[in-house]
């Protein structure tokens, strides 16, 4: 009978703080970046390795174990004919969003131009979207790299996710790459980049409407 391989034990700061008690959960490298990917929903292994260009394998799989024990990620098998397992964010898993954003908003005077060694997905700018877009609705969005959709104003589940949006968007932004990073470095409000036609918007629900009246 085989033994159950034990995990050992959590690395911990071991101080009395909050800050560090986070940093014992989420400060390994690779980990709130996995966060951001599952952010989108339920992922393959095989994707989340796609879309984290850099990590290995033994790293990946290390830290989704780790995730899994400190509650943050859960793992399923999906119903035939899927038979794939996936990996999703718990309710705790899934708080680390307002983080990520707070980090995203500290970070992007840290972005300058894109390097030509700089990997980019174009879901990568679903979080700094998210943060200049206020109300509730689905929001699709089509980049050069390719298209996303957004859940803004979710209150839980995924919050956006690769390719078109299911169904009717409440809204859909047509940009390129340039006014996107601009966004996303803080550099260019949407409003101004809609105003002054960098953006462009369809559809009729009460985000377009909002976008091309501000």
């Amino acid at each position: 009978m085989s033994r159950l391989r034990r995990m050992p034990p959590r690395r911990s700061y071991d101080q009395y703080c909050s800050a560090a008690r986070a940093l014992d959960l989420v400060g390994d490298r690779w980990t709130l970046l996995i966060v951001r990917e599952l952010l989108a929903g339920p992922r393959r292994y095989t994707d989340l390795h796609a879309d984290l260009p850099g990590v290995s394998t033994d790293v990946l799989a290390s830290r989704l174990k780790d995730m899994e024990r400190d509650g943050l990620t859960t793992r399923r098998r999906l119903p035939p004919p899927g038979a794939a397992y996936v990996y999703e964010l718990t309710a705790r898993g899934r708080e680390l969003l307002p983080v990520l954003q707070a980090l995203g908003s500290w970070g992007e005077r840290e972005l300058a131009e894109r390097r030509p060694t700089d990997a980019v997905r174009a879901h990568w700018f679903a979080l700094p979207l998210l943060r200049a877009l206020d109300g509730e609705g689905v929001v699709e969005v089509s980049l050069e790299e390719g298209v996303f959709h957004l859940r803004v104003g979710a209150p839980e589940g995924p919050v956006y996710g690769d390719g078109p949006a299911p169904g009717e968007a409440d809204a859909r932004l047509t940009m390129d790459a340039r006014t996107c990073e601009g966004v996303a470095r803080g550099e260019l409000r949407l409003s101004d980049a809609v105003r002054d036609g960098r953006v462009t918007v369809t559809g009729d629900g009460t985000l377009a409407k909002t976008l091309r009246e501000a």
